[in-house]
């Protein structure tokens, strides 16, 4: 088993966090109408992709009826439908849909995860709860060996990936502000910002798939 083997075998077997635990557990047994007729997956969620990745992808955490349901990150729902068509476009994933665990996307030099790994009630992860799965994250960015950048969607992605990178000893004061298109360097790596390709933001226009793809050019461009 490799290490990311491990790694999520350990995030799939997590009870650690009381809320996230009753909270993931309920939507899955209580479902929505939509999806009422599937079986969900109702546990934390792993990392996905290329072992050999130069590329993270950061989001914040499964969505109750996406990740939560299927049981792989940003799968089955309108974050992840705009999120892999990027990723697609840009050559980085074999299709551009992802709508179940076997439905075979394959990622190429990616790899996708998220700071928490349990869906959490109004998408609002606690402190404690990020701090908790934080290891897995470092974990992760250690057994990816040839990492180079880290996207970040979202000002919680960008936090956690800082922390987690912290946490190996690459620390950078003053402490790099959150924004579309940001970058940083921070030891080894790049990080890169992007707005999260939630409904939020892809609705509005916010974040549109031009944008999207121009943070995926630059992060191909610094892990070459």
């Amino acid at each position: 088993m490799s290490a990311l083997e491990e790694i999520a075998a350990e995030i799939v077997d997590c009870r650690a966090c009381p809320r996230l635990v009753e909270w993931r557990e309920r939507v899955a047994r209580d479902k929505t109408a939509r999806f009422a007729d599937q079986t969900y997956w109702g546990r934390p969620v792993p990392g996905f992709g290329d072992p050999r990745a130069r590329i993270v992808v950061l989001g914040l955490a499964p969505a109750a009826h996406g990740g939560n349901r299927t049981g792989r990150i940003f799968t089955g729902d309108r974050s992840g439908d705009f999120l892999y068509a990027s990723l697609h476009r840009l050559g980085l994933a074999n299709q551009a849909e992802s709508t179940a665990s076997d439905d075979g996307l394959r990622l190429r030099g990616a790899y996708v995860a998220a700071a928490v790994r349990c869906a959490p009630p109004d998408n609002k992860p606690t402190p404690v709860e990020r701090d908790t799965c934080l290891p897995y994250l470092v974990r992760e960015v250690e057994a990816l060996e040839r990492l180079r950048a880290i996207v970040a969607l979202g000002a919680f992605a960008w936090d956690g990936a800082l922390r987690a990178l912290a946490e190996l000893g690459h620390r950078v004061r003053p402490k790099p502000r959150f924004g579309h298109g940001a970058e940083a360097e921070v030891g080894p790596y790049v990080l890169l910002g992007a707005y999260h390709p939630s409904q939020q933001n892809t609705f509005t226009g916010k974040l549109t798939p031009e944008m999207l793809d121009a943070v995926f050019e630059l992060a191909i461009a610094v892990a070459r």
